[in-house]
């Protein structure tokens, strides 16, 4: 996917449909010259509704439709015929958006599974017609009811990607230079920090013809969760992922302290993020000789599973790879 076009946040202007007024029609026909009431009930307006589609992966299709009409029910007629519903508008959108009111940041409802359908804003109800309004002592009301309005309101879709495995790690640590060796995804690649700005999705084929999906979420600076930079943007698609995959580079001043910092940036963000499983890879690998890495494995952290890898080598891929499924299918 390329990452212009990208896209995992918009706001639209959403108008739904306002409701049919109900019919006031007195019953008339050859043989009846003073009928009673028949007036049908107005059609309920348009609803706009968001529908899960597992073969999207981004809002780009969203972000220049700024404004999301649905169709006004229609009134109701004399025998007693009701009007028509009006047209919902039903905006696809991949799994993992999260629909928000733009005014009050309320979060309304997220979107998890294909063909999933939820009503953003519904329409307004129709009116009823004159013969609800029959009584004992009024045989022949003349009146009926309006439609209700629709609603007008800014709505925000955001998009959390929906994978297996997160990696998270500094710009630079290797993120991109991992998924690449193990999916078929081909992310940008280079050896300056940020080449990565959106994340990238790639799936990981394992024994016996099964697979994972790993996601390459762009990396994380330290104030990321006080804003700094994109840090909310990008820590907001961490939100989604069965498994955390931290990665840290062999030639790092301080692997605990680069850890450490990863650590409590998801914290700060949102502290149920470190209740997730996690494992920690110390990338390009290659650079050690065992004896070195020796050393280096009494310093990790002790409370999380580690392991060393080398994506241009291949060095414990399998083995990375076995570890992060037995972690994924734990009971």
């Amino acid at each position: 996917m390329a990452e212009s076009n990208f896209v995992d946040y918009v706001k639209i202007c959403c108008r739904s449909g306002k409701g049919g007024a109900g019919s006031s029609h007195l019953h008339r026909d050859k043989r009846t010259a003073m009928g009673g009431p028949d007036g049908g009930d107005g059609g309920r307006g348009g609803h706009i509704i968001l529908r899960g589609n597992k073969q999207l992966w981004t809002l780009l299709h969203l972000k220049y439709r700024k404004h999301v009409i649905a169709d006004d029910g229609k009134p109701g007629e004399g025998g007693l015929r009701s009007g028509a519903t009006g047209k919902d508008d039903i905006l696809e959108v991949p799994l993992g958006t999260v629909a928000r009111h733009a005014e009050t940041n309320e979060i309304l409802f997220e979107i998890t599974e294909d063909g999933e359908e939820k009503i953003l804003l519904s329409g307004g109800r129709g009116g009823q017609g004159n013969h609800h309004y029959k009584t004992a002592t009024r045989q022949t009301p003349r009146y009926s009811q309006p439609g209700e309005p629709g609603k007008e309101e800014w709505m925000i879709l955001e998009l959390k990607v929906l994978a297996d495995v997160g990696l998270v790690g500094f710009p630079n640590a290797g993120k991109s230079t991992l998924l690449s060796v193990v999916t078929a995804a081909k992310p940008e690649i280079a050896d300056y920090p940020f080449t990565t700005m959106v994340p990238n999705l790639g799936i990981v084929p394992y024994r016996d013809y099964q697979s994972f999906v790993m996601a390459d979420i762009p990396g994380i600076i330290e104030g990321a969760a006080e804003g700094r930079g994109l840090g909310i943007r990008f820590l907001r698609h961490i939100e989604r992922n069965s498994l955390l995959l931290f990665l840290v580079p062999a030639d790092a001043k301080d692997l605990n302290k680069e850890y450490d910092i990863l650590c409590e940036e998801l914290r700060k963000y949102n502290p149920e993020l470190l209740h997730k499983d996690r494992i920690l890879a110390i990338s390009k690998s290659d650079m050690l000789d065992e004896e070195l890495m020796e050393e280096m494995k009494q310093e990790l952290p002790k409370d999380i599973p580690s392991i060393f890898i080398s994506s241009v080598t291949g060095y414990n891929m399998q083995q990375l790879k076995d570890k992060i499924w037995q972690t994924l299918n734990e009971e």
